[in-house]
């Protein structure tokens, strides 16, 4: 049982996997433990704070020191600049520096204003002062 607000979900199932429907991406994604978190996340973002979908982006790919990696959720704001990054992880991956590092490195590139960790279970939320270029933790991420 996570930590996040329950929704509606489709599932579907094929060659012995099961699929989740991602509404963001419009396709049936392989249901993992880290997709069901992301899953959890991502309509917490658009049900709960009223970010509209079509500022969402998941797994999308940037490039740090020439290696490509991917962001779990990153929400744009209405000028199309990162506003908020979130990782998932597994229930079973303890959030820790290695995650927040992890998090942190990707935002070097994208500058977003609002960080997010979770493994469904545990959520930590910090706010990235660009100017100062460090973090505060704070206690949830404002609505859209």
């Amino acid at each position: 049982m996570l930590n996040l607000p329950s929704f509606e979900y489709q599932l579907k199932n094929s060659e012995n996997k099961t699929y989740i429907f991602d509404v963001i991406r419009k396709k049936y994604i392989q249901l993992t433990p880290e997709e069901w978190v992301r899953q959890h996340f991502v309509h917490l973002l658009i049900n709960q704070k009223a970010y509209p979908k079509s500022l969402i982006s998941i797994e999308k790919q940037l490039t740090i020191n020439k290696l490509k990696k991917r962001t779990d959720i990153v929400v744009y704001n209405n000028l199309g600049l990162p506003q908020l990054i979130v990782e998932c992880k597994a229930p079973s991956i303890k959030i820790n520096q290695t995650v927040f590092d992890q998090i942190a490195r990707y935002n070097l590139n994208l500058q977003a204003k609002y960080l997010v960790l979770t493994n469904g279970l545990q959520h930590f939320f910090a706010e990235f002062d660009l100017q100062k270029q460090g973090v505060t933790f704070i206690d949830d991420i404002p609505k859209y």
